[in-house]
């Protein structure tokens, strides 16, 4: 019988994942490289998109082909993900005329969302939709380069996603899937599949932005040339590919209306099956990945880069025992978290470090320690921050049943599911059961059966199934629980009664770029 292999790979804030996978599921080789983040100016996020994520691409398609010994041509199909939403021009031969600016941490153009917001507001059709614009909008970003940026914009031949720049490079096509097409909203029809013609009145013309089509549909082939620079076969199908944590919700087994997605990256994101197209004023809702399915998605901001920032700043012993071979950086700190207990120590954190997304839906949201006496150590601030997250995934979940939306299974996936403590933590936090996969790839191997899809090995993303398998079950502590009541209570309070001045501290530094610039000219 006929072997078929399928490509996934995978573009996430810190590193890019790739996977070669046989048709049962079995992977046969998978890569990654680290990524490199870039906060040039408070409130911005980007990526060098040719270095970053072409080159990122290349570096792991030629270690997969070399390590497998597959030979291209039996490669039936690729499937693409990537952070969400991702804002970068490019000119007529593809090149990047700028750096990426990313999702929902770049908060760079909080004033053309407010004026896209009011514009919404005022039309009626539009502000049917219900949509809030956010900093995870890419309307506003897009705003913010025509705006901000004339000289980049009279070069700009097509606006890409980070899927759509590989798509380009490769078959010299640029699509969006409908699922990632929330971040436009309300300017997108997707019943449609088109733009809204006010789109290019208040945006963007929509010749210069991609075709709108369903995750799995065949959006090219690899051109003579694409093959020349990426060693895979001409002519080999390339699906439209999705935002990195669809193809994540996918890989966890994500198949039923009530299944939630919950992941654990840099940020944290939800996505949570529903019976139709819901109307949720805290969270995005849009079809999903095929014709009659449907989601409701939320995120917080910080997750995975918090600890990220806690190792980078405060924990160089850890740091430089995992560079002699010691034990990881990570794995040291949860073992320090350890040693504090239920509440740290009457510590609570917010974790706002980037703004915050669903449910408060605030750019100028600020991180917070409080309850900080001379008793405290690195331990209790640890744990702090991971019990943060645990409040801020309660929060979201809250909200979810507030507004009609009950998660019934949930799915976690990412980097942090290896940190046994932190997921016990939110399970504890918000009185859930968590359902581990085996697999924990994470979105290139959902990727890949995504293309499985897109050329006809699978009938649709319920089939799932045949490649998921749940490997662990964290269930939540009665008495712990209990415990973290008042700790919560005492969490939602700091927001609602600081807010105020976290806007007031963001508009001390909001001229810092330009200031920056001013100096640096």
């Amino acid at each position: 019988m006929k072997r078929h292999y399928l490509l996934g790979l995978d573009i996430g804030t810190y590193s890019s994942k790739g996977a070669l996978v046989e048709q049962d599921g079995r992977v046969v080789a998978s890569e990654a490289v680290d990524n490199r983040l870039e906060m040039p100016y408070p409130g911005w996020a980007e990526h060098d998109a040719e270095t970053t994520w072409w080159g990122g691409f290349l570096s792991i398609v030629h270690r997969l082909l070399r390590v497998s010994g597959i030979e291209p041509r039996h490669i039936a199909g690729i499937g693409f993900s990537g952070i969400s939403p991702a804002v970068l021009p490019i000119d007529r031969d593809g090149r990047a005329l700028r750096k990426a600016i990313l999702y929902g941490i770049d908060t760079r153009a909080t004033r053309e969302a407010e004026e896209l917001q009011s514009i919404i507001d005022a039309d009626e059709g539009l502000s049917q939709a219900g949509v809030r614009l956010s900093s995870q909008s890419a309307l506003p970003k897009v705003l913010w380069i025509r705006r901000q940026e004339p000289e980049v914009w009279a070069k700009t031949y097509q606006i890409v996603s980070a899927t759509g720049f590989l798509l380009y490079r490769l078959a010299r096509t640029n699509v969006l899937d409908i699922y990632d097409a929330v971040s436009f909203a309300p300017f997108v029809d997707s019943s449609q599949r088109q733009w809204k013609p006010d789109i290019g009145r208040y945006v963007a013309p929509a010749e210069m932005l991609p075709r709108l089509t369903w995750t799995c549909e065949v959006a090219g082939r690899i051109t003579a040339e694409g093959a020349r620079l990426s060693g895979l076969a001409e002519g080999t199908p390339i699906i439209a590919g999705t935002a990195d944590a669809a193809a994540e919700a996918i890989s966890a087994g994500l198949s039923n209306v009530g299944d939630m997605m919950l992941m654990y990256g840099s940020s944290a994101f939800f996505i949570l099956r529903t019976p139709r197209l819901l109307t949720a004023p805290h969270f995005w809702t849009s079809q999903f990945l095929e014709p009659g399915s449907f989601v409701l998605t939320g995120g917080m901001a910080t997750a995975g880069s918090l600890t990220k920032w806690f190792r980078d700043q405060f924990a160089p012993l850890e740091v430089q025992a995992e560079r002699a071979g010691g034990e990881d950086a990570y794995q040291a700190l949860a073992r320090l978290a350890g040693q504090s207990s239920i509440g740290a120590n009457g510590l609570v954190m917010l974790p706002y470090f980037s703004g915050e997304r669903t449910p408060i839906l605030d750019p100028d949201a600020k991180g917070m320690i409080f309850g900080l006496g001379l008793t405290h150590n690195r331990a209790d601030v640890y744990r702090a921050l991971l019990e943060s997250v645990g409040y801020g995934i309660r929060h979201n979940i809250d909200e979810m049943r507030a507004e009609g939306a009950e998660p019934v299974r949930i799915l976690a996936v990412g980097g942090g599911t290896h940190n046994s403590l932190w997921l016990q933590i939110v399970s504890d936090i918000a009185g859930i059961e968590q359902h581990i996969p085996e697999q924990r790839l994470g979105a290139c191997f959902g990727d890949a059966f995504l293309a499985g899809v897109g050329v006809g090995l699978f009938s649709g993303t319920r089939e799932v199934d045949r490649w998921v398998r749940v490997e662990q079950l964290v269930r939540p502590d009665p008495v712990a629980h209990d415990r973290y009541e008042a700790f919560y209570r005492i969490y939602r309070d700091l927001y609602a009664r600081n807010a105020p001045l976290m806007g007031a501290i963001g508009r001390l530094v909001q001229n810092a770029p330009a200031q920056a610039r001013t100096a640096r000219d």
